[in-house]
């Protein structure tokens, strides 16, 4: 994800990340501001299990998305979380967590971005699945269902919205 961020802003796009480490967030913001980046990021915060980065996001999206959509706006979903076991063994909160974190928030991501990524007429929305989204790769079986319910959303949100 960090060479996503690079990338976006050497291009000059202004770019919002998130992480789940304070520390790591920091020197990152650190080091993209002393090249010269415009990039903000927010701690991604996970309240009984609900992913609210989207509640963080969007008054920095208001702020400013006007002018970034007019150029282009990269929506890049890449949230991620994963717990290695068998299907039989996983409790209902890990499924809830896995499920919540991997596609309910990419999912009303694009909802809340809809309308600002529609009025711009040039919005992009970018998906970071996985191969455990096609095959069988022994990540396990709901780590490997967020991935293929992405895969579809992609799929099904390319043909209704373009």
């Amino acid at each position: 994800m960090f060479a996503t961020v690079e990338e976006l802003a050497e291009m000059g796009a202004t770019v919002y990340t998130c992480s789940r480490n304070e520390e790591a967030l920091n020197q990152r913001l650190h080091e993209w501001s002393s090249k010269g980046f415009n990039v903000s990021g927010k701690l991604d915060i996970l309240l009984e299990n609900q992913v609210v980065f989207v509640l963080l996001i969007l008054p920095l999206l208001n702020l400013e998305i006007v002018l970034h959509l007019s150029v282009y706006l990269p929506e890049v979903n890449n949230v991620g979380t994963n717990i290695k076991k068998p299907t039989v063994d996983y409790t209902a909160e890990e499924y809830s967590s896995i499920m919540t974190t991997n596609f309910d928030s990419a999912y009303h991501l694009c909802q809340v971005a809809h309308p600002l990524l529609k009025a711009s007429g040039k919005g992009s929305i970018v998906f970071i699945s996985s191969v455990a989204g096609l095959v069988h790769i022994y990540s396990g079986s709901i780590y490997g269902a967020t991935k293929g319910a992405m895969n579809q959303l992609t799929k099904d949100l390319a043909c209704e919205w373009a």
